[in-house]
């Protein structure tokens, strides 16, 4: 398969931090190192323009009407300003395919041009944004009843996602992170679909930058500390197994969100790092004993194959696409509730020889995921996606 086509990318996260801009920059790094043609458009600092080996970026400034969507994301409204200078970039680098990656104020430029170009598109879904916008509502309503705020939720949570849908018919073909989510696109847009995973780094994230030997066990978190990625039911666990007679263990959690000052106030054994990157990240997913990622939201959940990499099982949701990562019993386990967690925890607590044998099979679950294998599927779904746009102008109408 010749994969030098020309690929302009569309990110809805690029500079910030989290799961969807490592996947980008991973992507274009792909590109980069394979010498495939790569034109990378996203939000930053500046509108400016650069290049380096195959790849190109263009990078463009949002305005001071921007408003946040999440820990450094924003959303720009008077983003489409841009329009004409992507166009000229376009022009220039005379695109085979377009690659948006979500409802956001760089893809609609991106699903903009492709179709004023009459140009193939191609889909990615990163983030259950409709999820978000339902765990923010209902924390934001927390002092309402229930059953007053849950109708209003679930009715917020459909609209999104019925918008989301909508907007996923115009790629020919979409990617999504986990067979439950890529059905649900699929039958709502009629497209065709492909599985779009996520690879780790096993240098990077290993066992062996284990450094603490003190005896403590310890529960790991990393991610953003906000309502959608569930982060009280951690406090809740500690106090079920404070309550059970355990000591000897503590909460290492790591990174920043509006929650923090929540669980702060709330737990007694937990350890607070922030945001980490780099080594020191490596450093502190390697001393966790168990990672435990209780978000109901997550379309994949990248930070749990890093915790496998680093020779750390994890005990996910069963909400949301981390329970597709997890070896329920082999390389963790996949928890329905609070009830679910605090057992799997309490036995893994009590059980060294089980939690030795769910260490070796994490790391080796995690060799099985390399970021190269990911791409390749990228690139054959980039030629599907011009053959199917091919085959459509030549159909009679």
């Amino acid at each position: 398969m010749d994969k030098n086509l020309r690929v302009a990318f569309f990110p809805d996260s690029f500079l910030e931090v989290n799961g969807v801009a490592m996947t980008s920059k991973r992507l274009v790094g792909y590109a980069k190192r394979n010498g495939y043609p790569f034109l990378c458009v996203h939000a930053g600092e500046r509108t400016t323009s650069l290049t380096d080996g195959s790849v190109s970026y263009l990078s463009l400034k949002r305005s001071p009407v921007s408003f946040p969507m999440d820990e450094g994301l924003k959303y720009d409204p008077l983003f489409q300003r841009h329009a004409h200078r992507v166009l000229r970039e376009l022009i220039k680098f005379k695109p085979d395919v377009l690659h948006i990656t979500g409802l956001n104020d760089v893809s609609i430029i991106g699903a903009y041009l492709a179709w004023k170009m009459n140009l193939p598109l191609i889909g990615s879904w990163h983030t259950n944004l409709h999820e978000y916008a339902a765990r923010r509502l209902s924390r934001m309503f927390s002092f309402l009843p229930k059953n007053t705020v849950s109708p209003v939720t679930g009715f917020a949570e459909r609209k999104i996602m019925d918008g989301a849908v909508l907007y996923y018919k115009m790629p020919k073909v979409i990617l999504a992170p986990n067979q439950e989510l890529l059905d649900k696109l699929t039958e709502g847009t009629n497209r065709v679909g492909r599985l779009m995973l996520r690879g780790v780094d096993t240098d990077v994230y290993s066992p062996a930058k284990r450094t603490v030997s003190d005896g403590v066990f310890r529960f790991g978190f990393v991610g953003r500390l906000r309502a959608e990625k569930n982060v009280r039911l951690l406090a809740e666990l500690e106090q079920k197994l404070l309550a059970a007679g355990k000591t000897n263990f503590k909460f290492l959690i790591i990174g920043e969100g509006n929650e923090r000052e929540w669980l702060e106030k709330t737990m007694k054994t937990a350890e607070f790092t922030g945001f980490l990157s780099g080594e020191k990240l490596a450093e502190n997913y390697a001393n966790i004993d168990v990672f435990l990622f209780p978000s109901e939201t997550d379309a994949f959940g990248n930070v749990v194959q890093e915790a496998n990499a680093s020779g750390v099982p994890a005990i996910v949701s069963d909400q949301g696409g981390p329970k597709f990562i997890v070896r329920h019993g082999e390389t963790g386990f996949v928890a329905a509730n609070l009830g679910g967690f605090f057992k799997h925890s309490l036995e893994l607590l009590n059980d060294p020889e089980k939690l030795a044998r769910m260490k070796r099979a994490s790391r080796e679950f995690a060799h099985s995921r390399s970021w190269d294998a990911v791409f390749e599927d990228v690139y054959r779904a980039y030629h599907d996606t011009v053959r199917i746009a091919a085959h459509a102008q030549k159909s009679p109408r």
